[in-house]
């Protein structure tokens, strides 16, 4: 996407904050125009976990196990953070998990569908 002159992808960032509860924040990630579309730099990864979880899927306060970026192929997933605040990330979308310590977040399956994700590791 074209934003002020630079090319850019949207991810949206939870993380531990000074309070020791999660918060949301949007990351720009860097594009820049090639051949073929535009590219990032690399990112170093470590793993590629495949994920599916049912229509009811709620799990309580929890921590992400490791650095990473979860990547909704199908369905998709509310998330809860400590403030109160809520955001739906739907099919085609990323989050980057950095709430590795303190209270951690809620994760909600939305409407009954089950999802379908890629979890990239950072760690």
């Amino acid at each position: 996407m074209l934003i002020q002159g630079r090319y850019q992808m949207k991810v949206t960032r939870v993380f531990t904050g000074d309070d020791d509860k999660s918060h949301f924040e949007e990351v720009d990630i860097e594009l820049t125009p090639g051949a073929v579309g535009s590219l990032s730099d690399p990112q170093s990864v470590t793993s590629l976990i495949f994920r599916e979880t049912g229509g009811d899927y709620d799990l309580d306060f929890h921590t992400a196990p490791r650095r990473q970026y979860v990547i909704n192929l199908s369905g998709g997933v509310e998330i809860e953070v400590g403030d109160g605040s809520k955001r739906i990330i739907p099919a085609g979308e990323i989050l980057l998990a950095e709430d590795t310590t303190g209270q951690g977040h809620i994760s909600r399956a939305i409407n009954g569908e089950s999802r379908r994700s890629l979890f990239v590791t950072l760690d």
